[in-house]
């Protein structure tokens, strides 16, 4: 059995109208310290966020969760993140906030592989 370490993650919601409240997961944000790791992945659910606010900017909102993903990644695609830790980029997307792309509560856990716990939370928690 390979090593376990912990991680931690937050599920990104979509919340189209933010007055009203009306919320759906849309990504996840993964991090584990032991392996300097973080990541996100998200899949938008266009007829949800339709139903929910037929007026939306789903280009916007799927632009706001593929520039969540790039402040994981680092580089270029960061922005002011780019020079920051895997921590520090974690716990800069994971802060509340009152936009469209809001995160939930940070839960844990233990993995032996932080990529592929976060392809089970997509598809379990999202999808």
């Amino acid at each position: 059995m390979s090593e376990r370490d912990v991680f931690e993650y937050a599920l990104l919601r979509v919340v189209p109208r933010v007055q009203r409240g009306e919320c759906f997961n849309a990504g996840v944000v993964v991090y584990c310290r032991a392996r300097g790791f973080v990541a996100a992945r998200t899949h938008l659910d266009e007829a949800k966020l339709m139903m929910l606010d037929p007026a939306a900017d789903v280009a916007g909102v799927r632009a706001a969760l593929h520039a969540v993903e790039g402040v994981c990644q680092g580089g270029a695609d960061a922005g002011q993140a780019a020079g920051d830790d895997a921590g520090r980029r974690f716990r800069w997307l994971i802060a509340p906030r009152s936009t469209v792309i809001q995160p939930g509560p940070v839960h844990s856990g233990l993995t032996s592989d932080p990529g592929a716990e976060a392809e089970r939370l997509l598809d379990l928690l999202v999808r």
